[in-house]
């Protein structure tokens, strides 16, 4: 696992995740990204913040086919609106609107409740608990599973829980190492190993079991 960090971090260097300029961003950019691309994704929080709307307590306020209007580059808006009115609702109405507050709370108390919100599966709630409360959880995702499991690191079949335990296990518990780590690995994802793999020219391709990468039937 650490050579495996090791040629990823010497190949790409160091990629300063999450793009977002406060806590409050990154969590809004934790639900707006799902099933879009980040340039769709910074196009809709740009429209939040030309509004004056990145803050929990403006844009809990604001009418939910509003906010799905502003979001709409993000793509599925009206739905990611309700998702984040959620997520608002649980900022808001537990915690006053303070974000302080709610990153107080420990982590598996804080994940539990997040988890709770509808809408938010265990990547968003990770995302959330790493990048925007710096707490000490590994965040898993399509490139994260697929690296592993064609490396021979994983079983193909491992779900959430068993990849992130198998990070927690391996790794020191260290904030800046698992973000680091993550993406990381969506960067090697997103240029080579994709749904079909390019193995040419990727850092990880001598880590690759005898035969190629191990692919499902």
């Amino acid at each position: 696992m650490h050579q495996l960090y090791e040629q990823l971090y010497e190949h790409f260097g160091p990629q300063q995740w999450w793009p977002g300029e406060s806590p409050f961003e990154v969590m809004v950019g934790a639900v707006l990204t799902q099933n879009t691309s980040w340039k769709n994704v910074a196009r809709a929080i740009e429209n939040l913040r030309q509004a004056e709307l990145l803050d929990p307590l403006s844009l809990y306020e604001l009418d939910v086919e509003e906010l799905a209007e502003l979001i709409r580059p993000a793509g599925y808006f009206r739905l990611k609106a309700r998702r984040l009115r959620n997520l608002l609702s649980l900022i808001v109405e537990r915690y006053d609107g303070s974000l302080d507050a709610m990153f107080a709370v420990d982590l598996p108390t804080l994940r539990e409740q997040l988890l709770s919100v509808n809408g938010i599966g265990p990547e968003t709630a990770d995302s959330i608990l790493l990048y925007a409360a710096e707490k000490p959880t590994f965040v898993v995702d399509t490139y994260t599973h697929r690296v592993l499991s064609r490396h021979g690191l994983i079983e193909p079949e491992a779900d959430y829980h068993r990849i992130q335990q198998f990070f927690h296990d391996e790794l020191p518990t260290d904030v800046p190492l698992y973000n680091e780590f993550h993406a990381l690995l969506v960067r090697v994802g997103n240029a080579h190993c994709r749904r079909t793999p390019k193995c040419e020219g990727c850092p990880l391709a001598h880590m690759l079991p005898e035969g190629g990468p191990l692919l499902p039937e």
